[in-house]
């Protein structure tokens, strides 16, 4: 009985993990946008005394559209997660209701790689 919750602990470890690995993933996309969105607000900045009306309309939308694509990314990023955490659940669900059927299922994909790797050599 021991042996079982030691395995229970260890697949709800790989769990979080695997969730740990989504969310540095989420973070790491969601700096590289927030990086190019301040790169574009610093040359908006830069054009902000341009006294050309199309400047300045240009300047506007541009702005919108950052504001925009702001907002999507949060909606987005916030649906992302859910899904992904969603998802690790029942995973975990599943293995720990079944596991008998997950270790097999693990055991076809390993044959199933292994006869892909050795089928390119």
């Amino acid at each position: 009985m021991e042996s079982t919750a030691k395995g229970f602990e260890s697949g709800s470890r790989t769990g979080q993990g695997a969730r740990d690995k989504v969310h540095q993933m989420g973070a790491a996309a969601s700096d590289e946008v927030q990086n190019l969105i301040a790169d574009v607000e610093d040359l908006i900045d830069r054009v902000s005394d341009a006294a050309d009306p199309e400047v300045k309309r240009l300047r506007t939308k541009v702005a919108d559209a950052i504001n925009t694509t702001r907002r999507s990314i949060a909606s987005g990023a916030d649906h992302v997660q859910r899904h992904a955490r969603q998802v690790a659940d029942a995973s975990d669900r599943y293995v720990r209701n079944q596991p008998w059927e997950a270790i097999g299922i693990a055991a076809l994909a390993g044959v199933a790689v292994g006869f892909l790797i050795s089928g390119r050599r």
